[in-house]
């Protein structure tokens, strides 16, 4: 039986390949089956869903995804893996790609600037690991955080970046900003000079702003900011990675009374 949500279908490979390259302009590639099940879960509009197992896919849906399985069946339409494996950078182990609607920046402007605030934005501030990013993104949707900012030149869209962040953009609202165009709130800015973040609770609506990888927080970021927080670190080692720096500092705000403990 045909899937009603298909609009090709596997056995015209040549009809899947028109389509998503028709779709693929402005659209974000959802890398894995995690990245599909996630922005799936979260709302996404997916427009187009391709596997080379469909058999497989379904069934990881039915043991890790039992909420989205009958959305993801719907979705998905099996090609011969040559086909997938032409339409992706890198092939995933799943053999799963989809393509979905990216949120409008307007849309996220206004997640990103309603008070008031029930948990923080998380601000990187000129990141330059793709892969960092990703990560990142999914520790703010796993505490729950309003967003992700970047400033800078990297694209928090990018697909190497979605495929780290496993599709939770759609769990949290990811903007490129410049530092004028931040969303209101205090600014505790991490630094190795600043107050030891054992000592604070940060409050719910706090910018939680982290340098880039190699150069620390940039003058004007500085400038903005209201606090200098700084993590406990053993003499004599440099820095922590900056995910773990963000996991550090959101689990201690969820740790001190965020958002109520809502998880």
């Amino acid at each position: 039986m045909t899937d009603p949500a298909r609009t090709t279908g596997p056995e015209d490979p040549a009809g899947p390949v028109s389509a998503w390259h028709r779709l693929a302009g402005d659209a974000v590639l959802l890398d894995g089956f995690h990245a599909l099940k996630h922005a799936v879960r979260f709302g996404a509009g997916v427009r187009m869903a391709l596997t080379a197992d469909r058999a497989g896919a379904l069934a990881l849906a039915d043991d890790l995804a039992g909420d989205v399985r009958e959305a993801l069946a719907a979705l998905l339409t099996e090609v011969p893996h040559g086909t997938y494996a032409s339409l992706v950078p890198r092939p995933h182990p799943t053999a799963v790609a989809a393509l979905a609607a990216r949120p409008s920046r307007a849309d996220n402007l206004e997640r990103l600037g309603h008070t008031p605030r029930t948990a923080p934005v998380v601000v990187l501030d000129n990141p330059r690991n793709l892969g960092n990013a990703g990560a990142v993104i999914r520790l703010a949707a796993g505490f729950g955080a309003t967003g992700v900012v970047t400033t800078g030149t990297l694209d928090p869209w990018h697909p190497t970046v979605v495929r780290g962040g496993a599709g939770l953009h759609f769990a949290t609202a990811v903007e490129r900003l410049t530092v004028d165009e931040l969303p209101p709130g205090p600014v505790f800015a991490l630094d190795p000079g600043g107050e030891d973040i054992r000592a604070l609770k940060l409050p719910d609506d706090a910018l939680l702003a982290f340098g880039s990888e190699r150069s620390g927080l940039s003058a004007e970021l500085r400038a903005r900011a209201d606090h200098l927080v700084a993590l406990p670190m053993r003499p004599q080692v440099s820095s922590y990675n900056l995910a773990t720096s963000v996991a550090m500092t959101l689990y201690h705000w969820s740790a001190t009374g965020g958002a109520s403990h809502a998880f």
